[in-house]
């Protein structure tokens, strides 16, 4: 199933250097969003943003020749990468919505913990031990993030947990898709199920279309834009070398999102926020240290 994916040490710098400019791009895709869901409902945000997604890469495909309807885009992992885009995208979009961009973020970096077990226990890559008292302690360092026992617990914190969960599900079920889907395909497929969670969210919001002022469609025509690149960028970063050396480097998006966080929307980290991301960010770290070992 995964033959197709090079592992040499060159395709793994190469990847983890994709990765990287996702994670800045998907960083400054979720702060032009949080700004438009201030203005325009959750899910108008999410049908707009996936609209315009799918008909940047059904253009790409066109360019290339390449055919968006073919027998593989019904294949299983096809199927199941549909499954968690939705939940992934529906969930974390609602996160940076409802909550400070910047626990969103930092719980979203357990992605590459969930990922790297995910690769093992599906894709019989080697995770011993001290990987997996890794990801253990960068789950700790979540739970620590959400304070499920605190006073100032907030269940909308939950939501960025669903989200990364549908992230990690979706990483792997491209790692699985067949080589002869290309990432404009995966891409267009991708933001077809964006619309497809805000025309679901948009029942249980009930909210009316609001008309756009030149300030919200300035924010969604980049994050349109920055949520392109940075998908291209995923998915090349995803089928490019060992997953367990690449999906580390996601932890970058928590200095990104941080910084944009607390520039953009005056948020402030406190202790907690500290503690667990130091937690998620080492292991994360480790993981990459020891996957190079391997």
């Amino acid at each position: 199933m995964t033959a197709h994916i090079q592992t040499d040490s060159r395709s793994n710098l190469i990847g983890s250097a994709w990765m990287i400019a996702a994670m800045a791009l998907f960083a400054l895709e979720d702060a032009l969003i949080k700004s438009a869901s201030s203005s325009i409902p959750i899910w108008q945000v999410l049908v707009l943003f996936g609209a315009g997604g799918a008909v940047i890469f059904a253009a790409v495909a066109m360019i290339r020749g390449t055919r968006l309807f073919q027998p593989d885009v019904l294949s299983r992992p096809m199927k199941v990468r549909v499954i968690f885009e939705i939940l992934g995208r529906l969930f974390y979009v609602l996160a940076i919505a409802l909550t400070p961009l910047s626990s969103a973020t930092v719980i979203l970096q357990a992605t590459p913990l969930v990922v790297v077990a995910g690769a093992a226990m599906f894709f019989g890559e080697t995770v011993g031990w001290r990987r997996w008292s890794a990801i253990l302690i960068g789950l700790i360092g979540v739970v620590i993030i959400i304070k499920p026992t605190g006073d100032s617990f907030s269940a909308l914190s939950i939501l960025a947990v669903l989200g990364m969960l549908g992230f990690a599900g979706r990483d792997l079920a491209s790692r699985a898709a067949p080589a002869t889907l290309g990432t404009e395909v995966l891409g267009f497929y991708g933001f077809l199920c964006i619309i497809v969670a805000g025309l679901a969210y948009s029942f249980w919001e009930g909210a009316p279309m609001e008309p756009l002022t030149t300030h919200v469609s300035l924010h969604m025509s980049g994050a349109i834009l920055m949520g392109v690149l940075a998908y291209a960028s995923l998915m090349k970063a995803m089928r490019t070398g060992e997953v367990s050396s690449v999906t580390p480097f996601r932890y970058s998006r928590l200095l990104f999102g941080i910084g944009l966080g607390v520039v953009m929307f005056g948020e402030r980290l406190d202790q907690t926020m500290w503690i667990g991301s130091a937690l998620i960010v080492a292991s994360g770290m480790y993981i990459l240290w020891r996957g190079r070992k391997t």
